[in-house]
C-alpha cells in the first residue's frame, strides 16, 4: 500500500482500549491443518463526506452488528474534509461507544471516496477489511453473510450484490440500468461474472489489499479495485452474496451522478491495460 494521504491538523484520534494487540493478515498464516488461520479482527473502513445527520446512527449499527464468534472490530472513519458538522460528530464517537476501537481521520482537502479508502486501508490492522458507506443505504446486519465465505475458507474477496434477491428500495430505473451496464462492461474486461460491481459492500483479506495500490481518488475506486482483484495471480477466490439496499434520492443526499458513470467507463478501460 502507498503511504496514506496527508492528514489535516486534527489528525488521528484513537480510543485507548484494544489497540495493544496487533492483528494478523499482512502475510499468509496457516493453522495446523494447512488451512488459512481463522480471521480474528475486522477493520471497517467508512469514508465520510457531509453526513452529519446520519453518521452517528450508522456507526451505532456498525458497533452493534453481529460478527462471527471470537471476532473483534476496529472502526476507521475517514472524514473527507466535510463542510458540515460531520467532523465534530465523528470526534464524539469514542465517548459514545466506549470499549470500541476507533480511528478517526480527517483529510485536510476533499479528495474523494477512493482517496479516503486508500488512507483507511493503510491504517487498517485487521485480518479482514470491509468497506462501509456512511449513509444508511446499506445495512451492517449483512456483515455475517458477507464474512461467512471467508470464515469458511472458501473466499479471499466477497462482493455484495443489490440484485440477487434481497430487499431494496424502489427508486431510479436508469440508475439500475446504468449499474448493470457498468457491471457487464467490467465483466467483459475482467472475465468475472459479478452482478453488481458498483456495490459498496466489498470484503477483503488484508493480505489481498496489501498487494494492491489504489490510484483513483473518487468513485472510480469500484471498477479499479474490481479490475485489480481480477488480475491477481494466483487467482483469488471471489464470492458474491445478496445484500439489502435502501437507496437515497437526490433530495435525501445522494451524491453520485451520470458524470461518475462516464468516468467509470474510462476507469474500466484504463485498468484493463494498466496497473
Amino acid at each position: 500500500m502507498p503511504p496514506p494521504a496527508a492528514a489535516g491538523a486534527r489528525g488521528l484520534r484513537i480510543s485507548a482500549k484494544g489497540m495493544g494487540t496487533p492483528a494478523a493478515g499482512t502475510e499468509l498464516q496457516l493453522d495446523g491443518s494447512g488451512r488459512q488461520a481463522r480471521p480474528k479482527v475486522l477493520s471497517i473502513v467508512i469514508p465520510v463526506y457531509n453526513e452529519e445527520r446520519f453518521v452517528q446512527t450508522l456507526v451505532g449499527l456498525v458497533v452493534h452488528a453481529r460478527l462471527p464468534e471470537g471476532m473483534t472490530r476496529e472502526i476507521i472513519c475517514v472524514n473527507d474534509c466535510s463542510k458540515d458538522g460531520t467532523g465534530e460528530k465523528l470526534d464524539e464517537l469514542p465517548a459514545m461507544f466506549p470499549g470500541t476501537v476507533f480511528k478517526i481521520l480527517h483529510q485536510a482537502v476533499n479528495q474523494g471516496k477512493g482517496a479516503a479508502l486508500r488512507r483507511g486501508f493503510g491504517e487498517a490492522t485487521g485480518d479482514l477489511v470491509i468497506v462501509q458507506d456512511a449513509d444508511l443505504e446499506y445495512d451492517p446486519a449483512d456483515y455475517m453473510k458477507l464474512l461467512q465465505p471467508i470464515m469458511d475458507d472458501k473466499a479471499d474477496v466477497v462482493f455484495g450484490s443489490r440484485f440477487i434477491g434481497e430487499p431494496h428500495r424502489v427508486l431510479y430505473y436508469y440508475h439500475t440500468l446504468g449499474n448493470k451496464f457498468l457491471t457487464a462492461m467490467s465483466n467483459c474486461f475482467t472475465n468475472l461474472n459479478l452482478t453488481d460491481m458498483e456495490v459498496c459492500y466489498k470484503v477483503f483479506r488484508k493480505s489481498v489489499l496489501d498487494r494492491i495500490t489504489i490510484k483513483c481518488n473518487r468513485f472510480g475506486f469500484e471498477p479499479e479495485i474490481t479490475a485489480k482483484v481480477a488480475k491477481q495471480r494466483p487467482r483469488l477466490r471471489i464470492y458474491e452474496v445478496g445484500v439489502a439496499y435502501y437507496g437515497r434520492s437526490y433530495e435525501e443526499g445522494k451524491k453520485i451522478t451520470w458524470k461518475d458513470g462516464v468516468k467509470a467507463i474510462l476507469t474500466i478501460i484504463r485498468f484493463r491495460f494498466t496497473d
